[in-house]
């Protein structure tokens, strides 16, 4: 898969990718068909063979008729196949949106607001969540290291030690493990980062990396530019321009008769 650039915060893929698969809903049926299938070559070939040389070890030895193996894998071969298509099925779709907003930080002044969804069929719930701070200057050429990721409190460290200041010029929100991604249906996102104009002037990149649990036990791990869109003049936020109440002006005195 081919790393594309993420904003100014370097070579970080932002597509959903699938990270594990269920040991028992997929490596089992799989070895299955594996030992079900070198079984059926076993015992074609041996069939094949003439009556002296199957009088001799090994083979002597006999694991299945092979007719009943034959049955055994169509099955084991549908159960595969079953399981692959709905794994694609409930496969979540893991989409995140941002825009400016008024009224999330303090201040006149609006804020990047990024929000996540799961845009698939069914829930999901989440696993972990991790996050990458990149300042100006820091080195960034390659795939990122998997220590380079931090947790909420860390990232929080990271960015009080610049000077930036949690709710003032930030807002992270806590998505804890098992947190269920609905599958709503519409585009309603969950939030998940609020950020600050000096924020966003100050920080390169603030990467979220979310992994979710879906029906079938495949873990699906997608990484959110949060901050991606922030620095484009298209989506540049609308002030409402400031009223200044007129002055009010003294009338003249009535003059004197």
């Amino acid at each position: 898969m081919s790393e594309a650039p993420s904003g100014r915060g370097g070579p970080v893929s932002d597509a959903q990718r699938r990270i594990r698969r269920s040991p028992w809903l997929f490596t089992a049926p799989l070895v299955l068909l594996c030992l079900l299938t070198a079984v059926l070559v076993w015992e074609v070939v041996r069939g094949n063979l003439s009556e002296a040389t199957r009088a001799h070890w090994p083979w002597r030895l006999q694991l299945m008729s092979q007719e009943p193996l034959a049955s055994l894998l169509a099955v084991a071969a549908g159960a595969v196949l079953a399981r692959a298509q709905y794994a694609r099925t409930v496969r979540p779709m893991l989409g995140w949106r941002s825009e400016y907003v008024a009224g999330e930080l303090p201040g006149e002044s609006k804020a990047w607001s990024t929000g996540i969804l799961n845009g698939g069929q069914h829930n999901a719930g989440v696993h972990r969540v991790d996050y990458l701070v990149v300042m100006d200057g820091d080195p960034l050429d390659g795939p990122v290291p998997d220590e380079a990721w931090m947790s909420l409190d860390e990232a929080g460290e990271r960015l009080g030690a610049v000077g930036l200041r949690p709710t003032a010029d930030f807002r992270l929100v806590t998505l804890g493990a098992g947190f269920p991604l609905v599958a709503t249906g519409t585009y309603e996102t969950i939030l998940v980062g609020v950020f600050s104009k000096r924020f966003i002037d100050e920080v390169r990149a603030f990467h979220l990396r979310i992994q979710v649990v879906d029906s079938v036990g495949d873990t699906h791990e997608r990484i959110v530019d949060c901050l991606r869109g922030a620095r484009v003049a298209v989506a540049a936020p609308v002030e409402r321009p400031r009223v200044t109440p007129p002055v009010p002006v003294p009338r003249p005195g009535t003059p004197a008769e």
